[in-house]
């Protein structure tokens, strides 16, 4: 039995691009984020560049997380070995928080002069409770790398430092 590892290796971050220091993205800031997808969808998006999708939680647009956590869980229900997760660097813009279901502006906060939808952790919007990213304008995404799960083998409790026999 094997498992699998989702690390990003260490690496400076791209001139402009900001550590996550404060909950909400500021705006006007570069992060960089995180899309799951199959090895064949981030070969295509590789290839082309993302494009919005027609609908979502959130409406129209691109995405994201800055959780490689959260990431790293899709597609849900597709088998782990072949999924990918695509970091990206985002100018965020304009951004609005989205923190609950029927938020008047949910799917129409673009229309408002916003660019991206940000939704909070733990605000009971995302049942996993961890934070989610809609970037309306897929020019604003520049992707640096794939991130492919690594196989760890499964671990031997009878030689670990647990000291069971």
């Amino acid at each position: 039995m094997s498992t699998f590892r989702w690390a990003e290796d260490d690496f400076d971050l791209p001139f402009g691009a900001s550590r996550l220091l404060t909950p909400q993205p500021d705006d006007g800031q570069i992060y960089i984020m995180y899309h799951g997808t199959t090895r064949e969808k981030a070969q295509a998006i590789s290839a082309t560049g993302f494009r919005q999708s027609k609908d979502g939680m959130l409406g129209p647009g691109v995405y994201l997380s800055r959780d490689l956590e959260k990431a790293s869980r899709y597609p849900i229900g597709h088998p782990e070995e072949d999924r990918v997760v695509i970091m990206v660097m985002v100018n965020v813009g304009k951004v609005i928080a989205i923190n609950y279901q029927g938020h008047p502006l949910q799917k129409t906060w673009h229309d408002h002069g916003y660019d991206t939808a940000w939704v909070p952790p733990d605000c009971g919007m995302v049942k996993s409770g961890l934070e989610e990213n809609c970037v309306w304008d897929p020019k604003r995404i520049t992707i640096l790398q794939l991130i492919k799960p690594t196989r760890v083998p499964a671990q031997n409790f009878a030689s670990s430092s647990y000291g069971y026999k």
